[in-house]
C-alpha cells in the first residue's frame, strides 16, 4: 500500500494538480486524497499544507517527495527486469497510428521507450481511425494513437491525450491563405483531401462530411507526403490537427486555423488499449507519449 501511496503523492506534485493526477492514476480525485491522507497518518507528519485549491510543500513533504521519486524508479526498473527475465515469448509492443497523424512526438516516443526497454521489440502499422479500431478489437494491435469518433468504451482504456485545434493546410495560391484564420463554411468551395486506403474511402468522407462539415467535394492521397504535394498544386485543403509538434510550414502551403464562426474547431486525441490485455509496457509507451506532447 505505501508504494501505490507514494506513487499518488509523487504525481500530484509532478503535476500540481490532485484532478489530473487522478486521471493518470485511473482514480477518483477523493480516492488520490484520501491516499495522501492515510500516507500523512501513517508517517505521522503533514506533507502537503492545502489552502482552498492550492497547495505547497511542508519541509518533510519537500525530503519524502525527492527521496520517493528515486525509490519509485528503482521499483520501476527491478519490475522491468522481472518481466523480461519472467516471458517466455520475446517482449513486443505493437503500435497503431493515424495514416493523417503529422506530429513528431510520436517518433520520439518509440525512440525513448525503445532505449528504455531494449529487450522490446517494437511493431508499428498505420491506418485511417476505423482500421485501427478493428486492429484494436481483434488483437492486431496492442495499443493505437487515434482520434475520438464515438462514446468511450469501458473494454477500452481511454487515455486522453489532449484537446487539439483544428487546421487547414491552403496552397499559397489559394486567395484565403493570406487569411489569419478560415471558417469552415468557405471551405466546402474547396476539395477537401482525405488521407485513406481506397477501402475506407467512404468511411472517411461520411465522417468528414456529416460529422465535422468538411467539404463539398473530396480527393483522397495515400500518405502524407502524397496529400501535401496535392495541396501544393493547389488541388484542394487538407484537414489536419495540432497534435504536437507540427512539421513547418513549406513556402507553398499555409496552415491556418479552422473555425465555426469566431472559435476554433478541436478534437480529441487518446491512446487506447484494450483493458485485459493492459500491461507494464503499454502503460509506460502511453505515459511517454503524453510527457513528450505535453511539453510541447
Amino acid at each position: 500500500m505505501l508504494l501505490r501511496q507514494m506513487k499518488y503523492f509523487v504525481t500530484v506534485i509532478d503535476c500540481n494538480s490532485f484532478t489530473e493526477a487522478a486521471e493518470q492514476c485511473y482514480v477518483s480525485q477523493s480516492a488520490i486524497s484520501q491516499q495522501i491522507q492515510a500516507l500523512e497518518k501513517e508517517l505521522g507528519v503533514q506533507l502537503i499544507i492545502r489552502k482552498n485549491r492550492r497547495f505547497s510543500l511542508t519541509p518533510a513533504g519537500e525530503y519524502f517527495y525527492q527521496h520517493s521519486k528515486g525509490l519509485l524508479d528503482e521499483v520501476n526498473a527491478v519490475c522491468r527486469e522481472t518481466i523480461r527475465i519472467g516471458q517466455d515469448e520475446e517482449a513486443r509492443l505493437r503500435i497503431g497510428y493515424l495514416r493523417c497523424y503529422s506530429g513528431q512526438e510520436l517518433y520520439q516516443a518509440v525512440a525513448e521507450f525503445s532505449s528504455l526497454y531494449p529487450e522490446v521489440s517494437i511493431h508499428i502499422v498505420n491506418g485511417t481511425h476505423e482500421e485501427l479500431y478493428d486492429l484494436l478489437r481483434f488483437d492486431g494491435v496492442d495499443v493505437i494513437l487515434s482520434d475520438q469518433r464515438r462514446a468511450f468504451s469501458d473494454a477500452y482504456v481511454n487515455y486522453n491525450l489532449l484537446q487539439c485545434g483544428c487546421y487547414a493546410e491552403i496552397s499559397t495560391h489559394n486567395p484565403l491563405s493570406g487569411r489569419q484564420s478560415v471558417q469552415l463554411e468557405e471551405l466546402k468551395q474547396i476539395p477537401c483531401i482525405l488521407i485513406s486506403s481506397k477501402e475506407q474511402q467512404n468511411v472517411e468522407q461520411e465522417y468528414y462530411k456529416n460529422t465535422l462539415g468538411f467539404g463539398g467535394s473530396f480527393l483522397f492521397a495515400d500518405n502524407l507526403e502524397e496529400g501535401r504535394l496535392m495541396v501544393a498544386s493547389n488541388r484542394g485543403f487538407l484537414p489536419i490537427e495540432s497534435i504536437g509538434t507540427l512539421p513547418p510550414e513549406s513556402a507553398s502551403i499555409r496552415r491556418l486555423p479552422v473555425c465555426r464562426g469566431e472559435k476554433q474547431i478541436f478534437r480529441n486525441y487518446c491512446v487506447f488499449w484494450n483493458r485485459d490485455h493492459s500491461n507494464y509496457y503499454i502503460e509506460e509507451f502511453a505515459e511517454i507519449l503524453r510527457k513528450l506532447i505535453h511539453k510541447e
